[in-house]
């Protein structure tokens, strides 16, 4: 079974509050139309990055949740990002994995491993809190109401198809540093 990634970012947004959510490459375009003025900071641009970026912020944010929408490719392009948000134990931190088995964004070309990649067992052996695989959304729907309270890190790999748009379809993005002054600025003025 899988999910198709805009009906998963639905429940996403209907549920996550004032979470700092970092999508990125092929949920970007969706995430953007469904969520524009909200704290959100895209990660297209350097493939990889978004584990990296959400754990950033879930360090420099420990009062907020941060949901980071990871694709597999990506995450291929840095799986040491795994162990080093394992290692940091942020306890705010909620990992979503995409899975569809190929890069969706350059021309949907096979990942290595395409879809027998596991990487709930990679999340596991690195030292992530909670691992989980879904590919319903109606268990989706049930589950991540929860995520957003319970004690992280938290991987989940989401079983997906492919979405609808990607960055190289939908080029109505905001370059990252504009993305990354005004999320700066929402969360200061949050502070006051």
């Amino acid at each position: 079974m899988a999910m198709k990634p805009e009906d998963v970012l639905k429940v996403i947004a209907a549920h996550r509050g004032e979470a700092i959510c970092v999508p990125t490459m092929t949920t970007g375009p969706a995430w953007r139309e469904m969520q524009p003025e909200d704290f959100s900071v895209g990660c297209v641009g350097f493939m990889g990055g978004a584990s990296s970026l959400g754990l950033g912020l879930a360090l420099a944010r420990p009062e907020r949740r941060v949901v980071v929408f990871d694709g597999d490719g990506s995450l291929l392009m840095q799986l040491g990002s795994l162990a080093t948000i394992a290692g940091a134990r942020p306890r705010n931190l909620i990992h979503l994995l995409f899975k569809n088995g190929v890069y969706h964004t350059s021309g949907s070309q096979e990942i290595p491993g395409g879809l027998v990649v596991d990487f709930v067992t990679m999340a596991k052996g690195a030292g992530y809190k909670t691992t989980l695989q879904i590919g319903d959304l109606e268990e989706f729907k049930r589950r991540f109401p929860k995520m957003l309270t319970e004690e992280g890190p938290i991987f989940a790999e989401l079983i997906t198809t492919l979405a609808d748009k990607t960055p190289m379809t939908d080029r109505r993005g905001v370059p990252f540093d504009q993305q990354a002054g005004k999320l700066r600025e929402k969360l200061l003025g949050a502070q006051r």
